[in-house]
């Protein structure tokens, strides 16, 4: 019987040919492998799955930045209300300052959390924590400055602070060529945000409702909105097992000038951009305009900024990040001088529209801004995380002394020097900036 010489030929070219398969499957599982790495680094730049994740951080955003968009229903209802007997305008402000502190600098840790894989840990905490929080402050009660400075200075700063970077970071998973596009509409969650929230928490404060129970409705209307924001995103790539640790990635950027000098002005914007957003609505009463109306001028301001958000941001792809921040923040800056001038109706909401959209679209593309500075996709998150952290410095500072300027006798328009000084003292900051990376790159567009 003639046997098969597949399975009976001679012991040494059975051993060839094992050797063969062996080489044969480890050559087809490295190239699968290579084909995986490269379906990875391809970003979709869109298609289904992209769009719902940037809908789902489009939700986050509503629910935590647009939330404290609306910190200044709540500084006019504290000034003049709730905590009006015991406490001045800038101690008050300390409330908002804080919590925007924490949400920028909560960055340092939950950017590179997120590097290395930490992205619903992150988001479910800080959503849990969100919601909790306002359920704590719809029960503090009236001229108990602890109790509000606790929940929504500290926890709800926390909260929102464990969710901004990460949910940057994971629409940055889809996009690259059309990152800044896509960002800039995730953000404009915080534009719709800032100003729906608003009018509720106007009407409800100032209606049936009551303080206590409008906190309450509206911390149910965020929990809902932040489930169905979970349950969208999702995380594309592999988490970053080369992640440096915080201070080893701080010494490698602080010896990045142009960085630093870009950080330097983060401060000094944030610690003037956020005056009219938090002192507009208090502004507007005190110049005589209805109260009704002035309800609306925070609404207006942060609708305006949803344009603000996208619209510039389509300009990044042909002028550079640098080449449309620094006009928008410039206007932004010269808006904030001419309030000065502004004692009527017409003027505070043209001064609201444009305010918005300029200082919107600041606020959109400064992740873009910081993240044309990175030298590779895996430092993204901790550059953003480390920029925040010193640029929340400008917003723990820049409310608390806008309001002892203020003083208790209103004379707004020191607050509006203060503020409209340091936002342009930022600007020149990031001119110096481009500038360097220009001569550095020898191109203009930056």
């Amino acid at each position: 019987m003639n046997g098969d010489p597949e399975n009976h030929g001679h012991p040494a070219k059975q051993a060839d040919r094992e050797s063969e398969r062996t080489q044969t499957s480890n050559e087809i599982q490295q190239e699968n492998e290579k084909h995986h790495e490269e379906d990875i680094l391809t970003f979709p730049e869109g298609g289904t799955r992209a769009w719902l994740v940037v809908l789902g951080v489009w939700l986050m955003q509503f629910c935590t930045f647009g939330y404290t968009n609306a910190y200044g229903v709540y500084n006019d209802f504290y000034v003049r209300d709730y905590m009006a007997e015991k406490y001045t305008s800038s101690q008050i402000s300390w409330i908002g300052s804080v919590q925007l502190f924490l949400v920028l600098s909560s960055g340092l840790v939950s950017g590179r959390a997120f590097d290395v894989g930490y992205f619903y840990h992150l988001m479910i905490g800080g959503s849990l924590l969100l919601v909790f929080c306002l359920f704590m402050l719809s029960i503090t009660q009236p001229e108990q400055y602890y109790q509000v400075f606790l929940t929504q200075g500290l926890g709800m700063g926390i909260a929102v602070g464990m969710t901004y970077i990460p949910g940057l970071g994971v629409v940055s998973h889809y996009f690259q060529r059309r990152r800044a596009l896509a960002i800039g509409v995730a953000t404009t969650g915080t534009a719709v945000g800032g100003a729906l929230h608003p009018i509720m928490l106007n009407k409800w404060f100032h209606g049936s409702l009551g303080f206590h129970n409008g906190v309450r409705a509206s911390a149910g209307l965020n929990a809902g909105l932040l489930i169905i924001s979970i349950l969208l995103m999702k995380p594309r790539l592999p988490p970053s097992i080369k992640a440096h640790s915080t201070l080893r990635s701080l010494r490698v950027f602080l010896q990045d000038i142009p960085y630093v000098v870009m950080v330097l002005g983060t401060v000094l914007v944030l610690a003037g951009l956020y005056f009219p957003i938090f002192f507009l609505q208090l502004n507007s009463i005190k110049n005589g305009i209805d109260a009704d109306l002035a309800f609306y001028t925070i609404a207006i301001l942060n609708g305006a900024s949803f344009l603000g958000r996208v619209l510039p941001n389509m300009l990044v792809y042909r002028f550079g990040a640098f080449n449309v921040v620094i006009p928008c923040i410039t206007i932004s800056a010269a808006l904030i001088f001419c309030t000065l001038a502004v004692k009527d109706v017409a003027g505070t909401m043209v001064f609201a529209i444009c305010y918005g959209f300029f200082s919107g679209a600041y606020v959109s593309l400064l992740a873009p801004m910081i993240g044309s500075l990175a030298k590779n996709d895996s430092e993204i998150g901790a550059r953003l995380g480390i920029c925040f952290t010193f640029t929340g410095l400008g917003g723990l500072i820049g409310s608390p002394i806008a309001g002892a300027l203020l003083s208790t006798t209103f004379k707004f328009w020191k607050p509006i020097l203060f503020a409209g000084l340091s936002v342009s003292c930022g600007t020149v900051c990031f001119c110096i900036t481009r500038y360097m990376r220009s001569r550095k790159l020898g191109t203009q567009w930056l």
